[in-house]
């Protein structure tokens, strides 16, 4: 029985939607990486019961920081970004963490950049303060060690293939370092990371989404939890390609998930059929619940996904809207 609803809420289902296709569906994903990091810090005396934990977060990290300091009585201090809705506000505020909101902005670094200012701001006057660094801090990796050992009791690690949204990259980073961790050397575990448009992260900054970045799966600063080097692939998904995804997920396998697991489940349906003696699981981070009016209520604007397929580059420059893949081959930053 769990001791708290954040073990609950972090723990995945295991979905297979068809022979070769799994879907590793999550409630809220970051809470696995918040839970694990956080008790690695009480358990080697960093933090305290009673210590103020602080991030930045544009939405789904806020709240995995939140339920996890009301797991193991610690404060929650968030400098969000303006994507943090009303009902993230709300929770927040019933769970006891503090909210530092930013306003409004059009530029996604500007946003960053604003958000990490304030945050020294906040160290500079309360040094006692820990900064939890989601983005660069690899104490963010351990959470997910238990779930690629579900993963490798489900599917094996065989010709299998992992397809994820980058992001921090502390979810595929860790789930590709720890699969292909196989004690009898038999692992064949291939990456796929997921990029939006614009992205620093992988070198797509010089084109634009009109529509609108996907948030949580790019960045427009440079994060020091994304190994480079684990990955094999490269999918850069547009708004539009992603919405077209959600919304066939929903409508073929009844999996109401957010707007990357469509860019995702893009990417993972494209790979399964270029190698059809391989398993293809995809992560699916968190339901749909965000999304429903920008994505969802879209629903009749979602273009068939069988007439959706990616652009083949051999280099960034001919990075093209609405859907381009590149092999990265392990290569390093």
């Amino acid at each position: 029985m769990d001791q708290h609803i954040a073990e609950s809420i972090g723990r995945p289902d295991l979905i297979r939607l068809d022979d070769r296709l799994v879907c590793l569906r999550f409630e809220t994903m970051k809470v696995v990486s918040a839970l694990a990091a956080v008790r690695h810090l009480l358990d080697t005396g960093v933090v305290r019961r009673g210590d103020t934990l602080l991030d930045s977060s544009s939405g789904i990290y806020a709240y995995a920081l939140a339920l996890t300091c009301h797991r193991y009585g610690l404060h929650c201090h968030i400098v969000g970004s303006a994507t943090v809705d009303h009902t993230l506000r709300t929770q927040l505020a019933v769970l006891g963490a503090t909210l530092e909101q930013m306003e409004p902005c059009s530029d996604l670094k500007l946003d960053q950049k604003r958000r990490v200012e304030r945050i020294h701001e906040i160290l500079a006057a309360h040094p006692e303060y820990h900064w939890m660094r989601q983005y660069h801090d690899d104490v963010h990796y351990l959470g997910y060690r238990a779930i690629a050992d579900r993963i490798r009791e489900a599917t094996g690690t065989d010709a299998l293939t992992l397809v994820g949204g980058v992001g921090s990259g502390a979810s595929t980073g860790a789930l590709a370092r720890y699969l292909r961790e196989d004690a009898e050397g038999a692992a064949d575990v291939e990456l796929v990371g997921v990029q939006p448009y614009g992205s620093v992260t992988f070198g797509s900054e010089h084109v634009t989404d009109t529509e609108m970045i996907i948030a949580g799966i790019g960045s427009s600063i440079p994060f020091g939890n994304v190994s480079h080097e684990l990955y094999d692939t490269l999918h850069w998904v547009s708004f539009d390609a992603a919405l077209a995804g959600s919304v066939d997920l929903l409508r073929r396998h009844a999996v109401f998930a957010g707007l990357s697991t469509g860019a995702g489940y893009l990417a993972a349906r494209h790979e399964r059929e270029r190698s059809p003696h391989r398993t293809v699981l995809f992560i699916a981070p968190d339901t749909g619940h965000r999304y429903v009016d920008t994505v969802y209520a879209r629903h009749r604007e979602a273009a068939p996904i069988a007439g959706l397929a990616p652009r083949e580059v051999t280099d960034r420059s001919d990075l093209a809207l609405p859907w381009s893949r590149m092999r990265w081959n392990r290569a390093a930053a």
